[in-house]
């Protein structure tokens, strides 16, 4: 709590303790923090104590208390140590001109309670590309593993549920990449697969007809580049966007290429995208294998790619979880929700066919397999993950 008046206890107390292990009359270690005088304290809580109130949720256990430029956390030494180490973060994260948030406050006790060697504030305050005064930069651990990938390695797979920022970190790279010369073009593809309903044969030119399928190619391009400079771009074929059967035949030189939405690609599809990389060119795969929206029968090239690649030098697989879901916080738990019920339909397959035995039980084994390879998470309006 943030205390503006001191306890009875408190004023009885003369001695304040002052480092982590000191004691109120008790054997309750006590941490005491003093923030340095050029730290704002109102963007360290937050405003109306916004990011303190955060900690005390995520910090039970801990009692906590603010006077002036002096914070007192008394609780579990283990607690004490992930704050120590918690506040250390955030002021490296301010000193750098960052705006903290929930989120912020939120990731970073995660990743310190996961006990990885990278440091939260590494992670939040990594630049990626900056336009039009926004500054894209990945928002959790997994996702600068996977943008970290990306810079060592020629082919890369970020596979992931929606929401995780697959297709916009990997926008991000390419047009970093582009504005430091690393590549002379970027080339986006993506199938032109319905998710899950029929829009039949659309009006227009060949363009109009694939334009929907892109769109959301479109919108992350939009984000990173001045919206007036992107025709420019297209008509010098710097910025190519096409559906993928336009990639065949092709050899792809001195390009970043992103395949999108890579679940919806065929075995045959993905073999002929990836032998399509040319010399100083970079590959970013992406696809969530939980909404494939393949005709009944097709196998998932993004499904089996990992069997077939996964001892390749110079490709690497990136692994995005619901935990590293950056849209509204209900996407997470959505996508954490279905991923129970497919659980659970895939437990009932199993005790049908041991169960039931002979025909019965193998057509509930069918019905319950259907059900768990047709589930897709709800489509989330896109947001800007960094």
């Amino acid at each position: 709590m943030n205390d503006a008046q001191p306890r009875p206890s408190e004023t009885d107390t003369p001695d304040r303790p002052e480092s982590l292990g000191g004691h109120r009359g008790s054997d309750t270690p006590v941490l005491t923090r003093e923030i340095p005088p050029p730290i704002d304290m109102v963007t360290l809580l937050g405003p109306r104590d916004e990011l303190l109130r955060t900690m005390e949720r995520q910090f039970p256990l801990v009692d906590t208390h603010v006077r002036g430029n002096e914070m007192t956390f008394t609780g579990p030494a283990g607690e004490l140590e992930i704050i120590d180490t918690l506040v250390d973060e955030l002021l490296v994260i301010v000193e750098t001109g960052q705006p903290l948030n929930r989120d912020a406050v939120e990731r970073s006790i995660s990743m310190l309670r996961s006990q990885t060697l990278e440091r939260p504030a590494d992670v939040l305050t990594m630049n990626i590309v900056s336009s039009r005064g926004r500054t894209i930069r990945p928002k959790t651990l997994n996702q600068k593993r996977y943008v970290d990938a990306i810079d060592q390695h020629t082919i890369v797979f970020g596979i992931g549920p929606a929401g995780t920022g697959k297709t916009y970190l990997a926008m991000a790279k390419a047009v970093a990449a582009l504005q430091a010369k690393q590549v002379n073009r970027i080339i986006l593809t993506r199938p032109a697969v319905e998710a899950g309903e029929r829009l039949g044969f659309l009006p227009g030119t060949l363009n109009d007809k694939i334009d929907p399928y892109l769109r959301p190619l479109y919108d992350a391009l939009h984000d990173m580049v001045s919206p007036e400079t992107i025709p420019k771009l297209m008509a010098a074929g710097t910025i190519e966007v096409a559906p993928l059967a336009y990639m065949r035949g092709r050899s792809l030189n001195d390009a970043f290429i992103i395949l999108d939405e890579a679940q919806n690609t065929s075995s045959e599809q993905m073999k002929m995208f990836l032998t399509r990389l040319g010399f100083g060119s970079k590959m970013v795969v992406t696809g969530d294998i939980t909404q494939v929206d393949l005709p009944g029968g097709t196998r998932s090239g993004l499904k089996i790619v990992r069997d077939i690649l996964g001892d390749v030098e110079d490709i690497h697989f990136a692994e995005l979880t619901s935990h590293d879901v950056v849209r509204h916080r209900l996407v997470s738990a959505i996508v954490d929700a279905y991923e129970r019920d497919d659980t659970r339909a895939q437990k009932r397959a199993r005790r049908a066919a041991a169960d039931g035995g002979g025909a019965t039980g193998r057509r509930a084994a069918k019905s319950a397999t259907r059900h768990t390879s047709s589930s897709v998470a709800p489509q989330v309006a896109h947001e800007d993950p960094a």
